[in-house]
């Protein structure tokens, strides 16, 4: 007796999912299963009624806030599970009809047909890591933001610093100099100064944290690797890990310059090419990590106290190539800039050869023991 395959798309919401149903074959309609709560025994009794004539299970979903939960649940049910990303969902143009029924079925059909793709998922251990990376991050946005509400709060009042560098010990002490006519004034005035001390106080917790949790994470030899490269310090290197996965995914640095949205958009037919703007797709915090970390390629080559101190323990392969790397994109980056290209321009392409040497690098780290699922 042959064994059918059955494909399942799940529309997942915070309470509910709607499950649909296409029987391997692509001459067979989709059928809609039903909705039910988002709970694991309610998809695992939907899952077995689905599969009770003894049919292979397919399942996927596309990821969101609900992360992770329900692929590690199937997954401990012996169930073949992907989860796909909502940007990679093909859409027709005069399509004006969206509802859970048919997103469900829309998975399902296109489950069977082969045209999706699985994102990464990463185990608990590296999603904890990815946690406190973000966590870290969304602190130093409100640490710019309070920092720009306090500039603007003085501004407002003809407050100017006469000195350049700002929120420094001098800076600091102006601003405890400053006084205001009315006490609720005063009283605003030392809220927000309160408020940045206690966001760098948080950022500094959050930093002490994730380098103890890096300590014992099997892509630390990674992280590690990563700081012989000039403008990848600890929390560049961690944040680039955390959020791209694990680098040996990537048959060629290419893809992962892909992935990063680190290429021009095309659009061509025919004898014409057409190149736009860089796609941007993949994630967005690792690419903008690498553009910040590009910018140090301006400067001559050379190799600081700070960096030699970061790569003195590294192996010689790895420094070699971060000595290459260096040396390569800073001649590039002059050599860009003597042709009159714009700073932003050349600092999307450092940064796309940049991602090169990343991977290049990782592919020269040794492979955890035990590699993120």
């Amino acid at each position: 007796m042959t064994i059918l395959t059955k494909y399942i798309g799940l529309d997942v919401h915070r309470d509910t999912i709607s499950i649909a149903v296409a029987v391997e074959g692509n001459d067979r309609e989709v059928r809609f299963f039903g909705t039910v709560p988002n709970s694991g025994d309610a998809l695992a009794k939907a899952l077995a009624s689905i599969g009770k004539d003894g049919a292979t299970l397919k399942v996927c979903y596309e990821s969101g806030p609900c992360g992770f939960v329900i692929y590690r649940f199937l997954k401990r049910l012996g169930i073949d599970c992907v989860v796909i990303s909502p940007s990679s969902m093909p859409r027709r143009p005069n399509d004006r009809v969206k509802t859970d029924r048919r997103d469900a079925q829309t998975l399902a059909r296109l489950l069977r047909a082969g045209e999706l793709t699985a994102v990464w998922v990463p185990d608990e251990a590296h999603e904890a890591i990815r946690d406190v990376v973000r966590a870290r991050r969304q602190a130093k946005q409100d640490l710019v933001s309070a920092k720009n509400t306090l500039k603007s709060f003085l501004l407002r009042h003809d407050r100017r610093y006469p000195g350049k560098a700002i929120w420094g010990r001098m800076h600091w002490r102006w601003l405890s100099d400053q006084h205001f006519a009315f006490a609720h004034q005063q009283f605003v005035y030392e809220e927000y100064k309160r408020r940045i001390h206690e966001l760098e106080e948080r950022c500094a917790r959050l930093e002490q944290v994730l380098e103890e949790a890096v300590l014992d994470w099997p892509l630390a030899q990674v992280v590690t690797a990563l700081q012989a490269l000039r403008g990848i310090r600890f929390i560049a290197a961690v944040t680039l890990v955390a959020e791209i996965g694990d680098l040996h995914r990537f048959d060629s640095p290419k893809q992962l310059m892909a992935w990063l949205g680190l290429v021009p958009a095309e659009h061509s037919s025919g004898t014409r090419t057409r190149r736009g703007e860089l796609t941007r797709t993949g994630n967005a915090a690792a690419r903008t990590m690498l553009i910040e970390s590009a910018w140090q390629y301006r400067y001559p080559a050379r190799e600081g106290r700070a960096l030699r101190e970061r790569s003195a323990k590294l192996p010689d392969q790895i420094r070699a190539i971060a000595w290459k790397a260096q040396a390569r994109l800073c001649a590039k980056f002059r050599r860009l800039a003597a042709t009159g290209k714009h700073a932003a321009k050349i600092v999307a392409a450092v940064a796309r050869e940049l991602a090169g040497f990343i991977s290049y690098i990782a592919r020269h780290t040794p492979e955890p023991a035990s590699r993120p699922v």
